[in-house]
């Protein structure tokens, strides 16, 4: 590792490799920061005006000190300031207070830049609860027959589905990566749900929704991460569909992944869901032990880490459901080996793992959390639904928060009505107002159920 600059770059890449990243979010306000220096734990990062900075930190800070975590292996604290038209700290130079961090680091990334991330077929660990879906995907690919239209015919679209975590990710960039390697004349568009509505609004509120049909239209391979996202857009779901229908008229290949199958998904359109039948669909189920071994030890390997049976044993025996916590337990070990000097121990991997597994327990369901939810959900503000304000959008909103604050916190009426500056039997009559709605309208039933399954799982 030459700099702090050479860090930050490989962070980036973290960040644009993230789903929940869009192309423009990613292009708009993380590609531009600067990496400014690291001291005493703390990566300053600066970008080009107080506005950037401002929105950059609220939208995108938590996304940085994820990525820093996975490239470095430990967690550090980050700094958005406002770029007083310093030069960023060139590659060849090491940035100050980084001399440490850069020596302790060299080993694990002296001999390639980002291979540790390379999500390609090589780097993917096979087994039984992903066989089928690799196999359609190296199908797809070409890479095992580079003449490779009969598969696109039978395998198309290929639907992967299965929960966060599991790689599916993994698999769409691997197929990216192959076909450019063997057909570089092809073009290769990975997206994802969000990102494909985000481009979708600027390109209406633009007026060149000529330009946003030209990319997506012209793709010979359209891979589509979180298609779920779309559900319920309707805008977003008439685009995909006339995309989708062109893309397949003309033979090309269409690879979509969700974390549910696509009859699960509610709000989806039923001709969109036709249309994925058209081809083949695989699950992607939680690795099995031998799996989840085997993702640990080649993880370490990658960051040259020498972790004995017994370590890679217990974080694959506690770690069972998700990969991408397999992978940050054994980044973390990695760290405290660097800067303890200790060699990695059953007791280091328990605290590891005790750590991963608390960071992964669904965030505390608030009254604040409810009401930024259902306002989201109605298009309201949430300080409107403690307000006085009678319109009717409001007014609905604000009883369906009652009901799900009643229904998820078990809270009393009396305390439902304090959180609301209303009296207990105010709550009482809006719960069993929205109770008696839901047995008769089934879209708000759907948008209440929905809520509440968010709250429990995020």
């Amino acid at each position: 590792m030459d700099s702090f600059y050479e860090l930050f770059e490989n962070v980036k890449r973290v960040c644009q490799a993230d789903p929940k990243v869009s192309e423009v979010g990613y292009n708009k306000w993380i590609k531009s920061l600067e990496a400014k220096k690291f001291e005493n734990g703390v990566a300053v990062l600066a970008a080009s005006n107080d506005f950037m900075r401002r929105t950059t930190e609220e939208a995108y800070a938590d996304t940085i000190k994820r990525a820093f975590e996975q490239v470095l292996g430990f967690p550090v604290e980050v700094e958005f300031v406002v770029n007083q038209n310093a030069p960023a700290p060139a590659a060849d130079q090491p940035t100050d207070g980084f001399t440490e961090i850069e020596k302790r680091m060299e080993a694990l990334f002296s001999n390639h830049q980002r291979s540790d991330y390379e999500l390609t077929f090589e780097n993917f660990i096979k087994g039984k609860s992903n066989e089928l879906a690799y196999a359609y995907c190296i199908a797809v690919s070409g890479k095992n027959n580079l003449s490779n239209q009969t598969s696109r015919t039978v395998f198309n679209p290929l639907f992967i589905y299965g929960d966060s975590g599991l790689g599916k990710t993994h698999l769409l960039r691997a197929i990216e990566h192959e076909v450019k390697k063997n057909f570089p004349d092809l073009t290769v568009i990975y997206t994802t749900g969000e990102s494909f509505t985000n481009e979708l609004v600027k390109a209406i509120t633009d007026e060149d929704t000529y330009s946003f049909h030209e990319k997506y239209r012209k793709a010979d391979f359209l891979l589509v991460d979180d298609i779920q996202f779309i559900a319920g857009k309707e805008m977003t779901q008439e685009e995909f569909f006339h995309t989708f229908n062109e893309l397949y008229n003309a033979g090309k290949q269409i690879v979509i992944t969700s974390d549910i199958s696509p009859n699960r998904i509610k709000k989806l359109e039923e001709r969109i869901k036709t249309r994925f039948a058209l081809g083949v669909q695989a699950d992607v189920q939680p690795p099995d032990f031998e799996t989840r071994m085997a993702i640990v030890k080649r993880k370490a390997e990658l960051l040259d880490l020498n972790l004995p049976d017994p370590v890679a044993r217990i974080i694959s025996e506690k770690i069972k459901n998700n990969i991408r916590q397999l992978e940050g337990a054994v980044n973390k070990i990695k760290g405290l080996t660097m800067f303890s000097n200790e060699s990695p121990s059953i007791s280091m991997a328990q605290r590891v793992i005790k750590e991963t597994l608390i960071d992964s327990q669904p965030a505390e369901i608030t009254v604040e959390r409810i009401l930024n939810d259902v306002g989201a959900a109605f298009g309201v503000q949430a300080e409107d639904l403690r307000s006085a304000n009678r319109n009717a959008q409001i007014s609905l909103a604000r009883k369906v928060a009652i009901y799900i604050v009643r229904e998820v916190k078990g809270m009393s009426f009396t305390a439902i009505g304090e959180e609301f500056r209303r009296n207990h039997s105010t709550m009482t009559i809006s719960y069993a107002d929205v109770k008696e709605m839901m047995k008769k309208n089934g879209d708000l039933r759907e948008t209440v159920e929905d809520l509440m399954n968010n709250l429990k799982t995020v």
